[in-house]
């Protein structure tokens, strides 16, 4: 079985490929899955866990703002506050994905889980990515929407996975050392870069 992580920016088709490398492999597709566990080990509602979810940094401080609440100097909120901190989303993502490692294995999309899952020999680590222009290029021909709108949402999309990881692992997620993997997603057609990622888990002995 075994498990291969995909970090892919705004653009470099993540949302495409992984569910396909899963489907080519026979694995489960990992996505809503592990923000519904993080929810009901905190207690708190599955929309909640989706916005903190990879933005978890921006997502609770934006909720924490809206409930008039003010936040702790080590980066929690105040006592008494209905949430928990950050750092508890974060460590409840990292269980979460440590046991579906250790389990059925599977596709896991972004969540820093090329970081957390490292030191595992069954692992496959695989990095989408690719100039800005083209991941720009590539999002607004997907998109109903103006260039300018794909084009804030892109930044804003990169700017919060970049600092989780950042903020939580001390890494830069573009760095090519995280990855036995990586591939100008720009570059190819859709399914020849699952094509190559599915060789290159077969490779390492992942999926049924």
């Amino acid at each position: 079985m075994g498990v291969v992580t995909i970090s892919a920016p705004y653009g470099a088709a993540g949302a495409e490929v992984a569910p396909a490398v899963a489907a080519r492999l026979g694995l489960p597709f990992h996505d809503r899955a592990i923000p519904a566990q993080v929810a009901g080990r905190l207690g708190v509602p599955v929309e909640e866990a989706e916005a903190n979810d990879e933005t978890v940094v921006r997502g609770l401080w934006r909720l924490v703002a809206s409930l008039g609440t003010m936040p702790d100097p080590v980066g929690g909120v105040v006592p008494g506050a209905p949430l928990p901190d950050t750092r508890a989303y974060r460590e409840q993502t990292e269980r979460v994905l440590a046991e579906l490692a250790a389990g059925d294995g599977g596709v896991v999309l972004g969540r820093a889980a090329m970081v957390v899952l490292a030191d595992r020999a069954d692992a496959l680590h695989v990095r989408l990515d690719g100039p800005r222009e083209r991941r720009l290029a590539a999002a607004v021909a997907r998109s109903w929407r103006p260039r300018e709108e794909v084009a804030r949402e892109m930044a804003a999309n990169d700017r919060a996975r970049e600092a989780y990881v950042r903020h939580f692992y001390r890494r830069d997620p573009a760095d090519p050392r995280l990855y036995h993997l990586v591939v100008d997603a720009t570059a190819f057609p859709v399914e020849t870069v699952v094509d190559l990622v599915v060789a290159a888990a077969r490779g390492r002995g992942i999926g049924r």
